[in-house]
């Protein structure tokens, strides 16, 4: 049984297609199989400790390699009438969307066998910020035994995430609309899932506070970044930690990507997240304008007073 759209607004607020599944795939590049290094982060540099090898479009069956023909076709249509990629060619958003979100099965399964001491067949897994369905949807189709929730904010990508998941015929998703920084205080989705993935959303340290309340103790946060974020990680431990988890380990994986490798940030989720986050970004705002505002107002009082 399909799951249905649910809303939640907070202030802080059968399909014929002109082509067949042989001839796109016939015309699809064959790729190098993907890799990625287990790192482990210290405070001053990271340390690739492992390798392995996997090519996860050549292990699907051909029903998921049609449904993920049925997505392209569908994402490529509906790109025409609304802004969901800039790729605008099928075996582009082939490499570069669905293989590059692919490449994040291997290290999510044995990071969650290895470190969560639990079975990833039947994984609760939400797809933060998914967009028009990225990684989440693929990993859907991927995965028929996971149970996907996709996270949009953005109305019109919800219409198109229901969309795709009809015509892919997938039963295993739920798209939901709102933001993570308001369902996080809710207690149906709070601390619920195994995993969280978030790809091409904010900067690591803004993500960990979005993404991690969402996480059950013992579940696992995994976030897509670029070739080279150890800045990025560094900067965002402390963030992390206070969200009540730890870096577990980068997996460097091989991409279609521009610069030719994304990273696969893995965190662990060890403790439940303080309650007071996620913080609501709107309250922030307020909070930050009374501060600047009492600051001058007592600046001006000081000036008066001088004089």
């Amino acid at each position: 049984m399909m799951f249905g759209l649910r809303l939640y607004l907070y202030r802080s607020d059968n399909v014929q297609f002109p082509f067949s599944i042989g001839t796109f795939v016939k015309h699809l590049p064959i790729s190098k199989p993907n890799a990625f290094y287990h790192r482990r982060i210290s405070a001053k540099r990271i340390i690739a400790t492992s390798t392995h090898t996997s090519s996860s479009y050549e292990t699907l069956t051909s029903r998921q390699k049609g449904q993920i023909h049925h997505y392209v076709e569908a994402l490529l249509d509906w790109n025409q009438k609304m802004n969901l990629t800039a790729v605008t060619d099928a075996n582009e958003v082939m490499k570069r969307h669905v293989e590059d979100s692919l490449a994040l099965l291997r290290p999510i399964r044995d990071s969650y066998v290895s470190h969560c001491n639990s079975s990833v067949d039947n994984l609760k897994l939400v797809d933060v910020g998914t967009g028009p369905g990225l990684p989440g949807l693929v990993l859907a189709i991927a995965c028929p035994g996971w149970k996907i929730t996709l996270l949009e904010s953005m109305n019109k990508r919800c219409v198109f995430l229901e969309h795709a998941v009809s015509v892919t015929g997938l039963s295993n998703v739920e798209v939901v609309r709102g933001r993570a920084e308001s369902l996080g205080r809710n207690d149906c989705f709070r601390e619920q899932f195994d995993v969280a993935v978030a790809r091409a959303v904010a900067e690591m340290r803004v993500l960990s506070e979005y993404c991690l309340p969402l996480v059950r103790v013992g579940g696992l946060f995994v976030a897509a970044k670029g070739h080279d974020p150890q800045v990025e990680v560094q900067n965002a431990e402390k963030s992390i930690q206070l969200m009540g988890a730890s870096i577990l380990q980068l997996c460097s994986v091989e991409s279609h990507s521009p610069n030719g490798q994304r990273t696969a940030i893995i965190c662990v989720k060890d403790r439940p997240t303080p309650r007071k986050y996620p913080r609501d970004p709107e309250k922030e705002k307020i909070g930050l304008a009374r501060q600047r505002k009492g600051k001058e107002r007592r600046g001006w009082e000081g000036m008066h007073l001088s004089e």
